[in-house]
Parts: C-alpha cells; sequence; structure tokens
C-alpha cells in the first residue's frame, strides 16, 4: 500500500483539495497487482497509484499513456473522466492520476453482457486520430495489430522452461503458437480494423451505472488496436473467471450474443469490417492471455510480489485451472470444433 502521508500532501496541492483530510482518503478493496487505489470521501474522486512491481515500465511513460487514454476516451462515456495527474516526486515516485468515481456496482454475467458490448461500442466508436496525434499511446495501426500481439506472445514464450506445465497444455500453446505465426505472416497487407481500444477489457474492470451502462474504469493498457481483441477479452474463460467479483463460465449462445448485440450497436459498415477478424482475435487474445500467466508465474516464482494476499491466493488458483489440460481443450473447442463459434 502507497504511504498515505505522502498522497496527501501531494493532493493538497490540488486547488479543490487543500483541505483534505487523512481521514478523506479510504483504500479500496485490492482487486489488481498494478495500482493502489484510493476513494475521496465526498468529492466523487477516486486516485489510482502505480506500484512498483516485478513487470512494471518506465514510471513517467506509463503515466503519460494513462493520463492520455483517460483523456481521450473520456468523450464516450465509456470510461471516467481524468480530473488531474500528480507528477512523480521522492515521496510519490510512480505519481498517480486523480479519475471520477463511477458509482455502481460489479457486472452480473451474462445478463450484462449487452452493457459491456454497448460500452466498448462506444469507446470504439471515437474517431481513429491521424498517426501523428496518436502519442504517448502505443500504435498498432503502422504494423498491424495481429504482428504486434504475436510480438508480445513470442517476448512471454522465454518463460515457458520456467514454469511447470503439464504437457498437453504445453504441447497446445505451442500448437498455437504455430498457427499464430502462419496466421500473422500469412496475412495480405490489407488494413486492420483499428480504434483506441481498452486492452485489458476483463469484465471486472467494468462498472454498471444505476441506469445500467456500463463504463471501463481501467485504461492501464490502452492503446490504439483492434477492436476484436477487446470483445474476445471481455468474453474468453480466462478473462469471466479472473475478477475476485466476477466469476461466470459463459456459454456458447452467451458469447455469440454478446458478439450480435456488439455488432448491431457499430452498424453494417463497421461490422462487415471486423468479422472476418473475430474468431483469429480470440485465439490470439486467448494465447496472449495464457504467456501473460506463464510469465506472470515465473516472475512471481522467481521475484515474488507485495501484492493482498487474498488476491495473491486467487490468481494462484485462477493460473492453476487456467493451465488444466480439461480447461485448456474446453476453450480451444470455441475455435477448434464444428462448428465454431459463429458470429
Amino acid at each position: 500500500m502507497s504511504d498515505a502521508a505522502a498522497l496527501i500532501e501531494a493532493l493538497r496541492g490540488m486547488p479543490d483539495l487543500r483541505d483534505l483530510r487523512a481521514s478523506d482518503l479510504a483504500p479500496m478493496t485490492a482487486k489488481g497487482v498494478n495500482h493502489d487505489h484510493y476513494r475521496i470521501a465526498g468529492k466523487g474522486l477516486v486516485l489510482r497509484v502505480p506500484r512498483a512491481t516485478p513487470w512494471s515500465g518506465d514510471a513517467a511513460a506509463q503515466l503519460a499513456s494513462e493520463a492520455a487514454a483517460f483523456e481521450r476516451a473520456a468523450p464516450s462515456r465509456a470510461t471516467p473522466r481524468l480530473i488531474g495527474v500528480l507528477p512523480s516526486s521522492s515521496n510519490l515516485p510512480r505519481g498517480a492520476l486523480l479519475v471520477e468515481e463511477i458509482a455502481g456496482r460489479v457486472p452480473q454475467l451474462p445478463q450484462d453482457l449487452p452493457s459491456l458490448a454497448d460500452a466498448l461500442a462506444r469507446l470504439h466508436g471515437l474517431p481513429l486520430p491521424p498517426p501523428s496525434q496518436r502519442p504517448p499511446l502505443p500504435d498498432h495501426g503502422e504494423r498491424g495489430p495481429v504482428m504486434e500481439t504475436l510480438e508480445f506472445i513470442a517476448r512471454q514464450r522465454d518463460f515457458i522452461p520456467a514454469v511447470s506445465l503439464p504437457l498437453s497444455t504445453r504441447d497446445a500453446l505451442n500448437h498455437e503458437f504455430a498457427w499464430a505465426q502462419r496466421y500473422a505472416f500469412g496475412l495480405e497487407g490489407g488494413p486492420q480494423p483499428l480504434a483506441l481500444v481498452g486492452t485489458d477489457t476483463h469484465p471486472g474492470n467494468f462498472v454498471l451505472r444505476p441506469d445500467g451502462s456500463a463504463v471501463l474504469v481501467d485504461l492501464e493498457r490502452a492503446c490504439y488496436g483492434s477492436p476484436a481483441i477487446d470483445l474476445a477479452h471481455a468474453t474468453l474463460y480466462t478473462s469471466t473467471t479472473w475478477d475476485l467479483e466476477v466469476q461466470a463460465s459463459l456459454r456458447r449462445e452467451d458469447i455469440e450474443a454478446f458478439y450480435r448485440h456488439y455488432l448491431g450497436a457499430v452498424g453494417s459498415t463497421r461490422a462487415a469490417e471486423l468479422r472476418p477478424w473475430l474468431l483469429p482475435a480470440r485465439r490470439l487474445t486467448w494465447l496472449r492471455t495464457m504467456m501473460w500467466a506463464v510469465r506472470w508465474r515465473a516472475l512471481m516464482e522467481l521475484k515474488g510480489a507485495a501484492i493482498d494476499p487474498r488476491l495473491a491466493v486467487h490468481i494462484h488458483r485462477r493460473l492453476d485451472d487456467f493451465f488444466d489440460p480439461a480447461t485448456v481443450v474446453r476453450v480451444r473447442a470455441e475455435w477448434l470444433s464444428e462448428p465454431p463459434l459463429l458470429f
């Protein structure tokens, strides 16, 4: 947990928070591993404080990217508004973001899937800026989201020897990686659909307002990338069972209905552009998630991380399940069975 005194001192430098008291800053229940979150009483604000972890990158670059993501996504009304940025300092080495608090509840699946689809449609529907205006957010436009995702997967594969995996799971991951290489290098040079995307769109990162609309509250990994990857990450088993408070194993008809709702929301032209990418994106996103899980387990075993013990136990159990051969077979059936998922 971050130094509360340092946070209070930094927050008091903002005009509307000069009278902030220590008791006004309340830690929120730990859900993720990369940030501490604090609710500011009576202000409708949340403070997002990046944590130093074995996998955290350059602090200034990450803070600038997150701030840009919140600013650019705000017109969609599918994300919280950015209120202020606390720069890095000796007492706050990774800085912090002050964002709008979204009052509401966690999603209930599958009944809230249409609200999640609507939120993603609003986010993805924002005008796409020209390449020169996309920094500091990562931009997958030049090389394409598929190749960018393949290279992310390839970097994580270096950790496989450090992790004990069932043989059939290891074989499945190698098979999927070989497919991903063939798919990526076999693509013709046509443009891939691009938008401002959340990337980490598992259902636990959404809050449902009282009116039923969904808000994506975590934009840590936002970039200009593939909408199809966001849709996959919102509905894959590895996502719908990831969060402590959101646990669901979706039926095939639930997943297909989610996609149909989203495609209806974005209109026929955009839907036609996206359809060829939807099922391949699920394969790539599952493989990306599994390789991230491999890297997580390897780094946790090598270096450890100071995270909430309850969350650490939950993650350990989730990874055991993800690597279980029966789980792997069940998830891969989405694209290997006849017929595969239909959109």
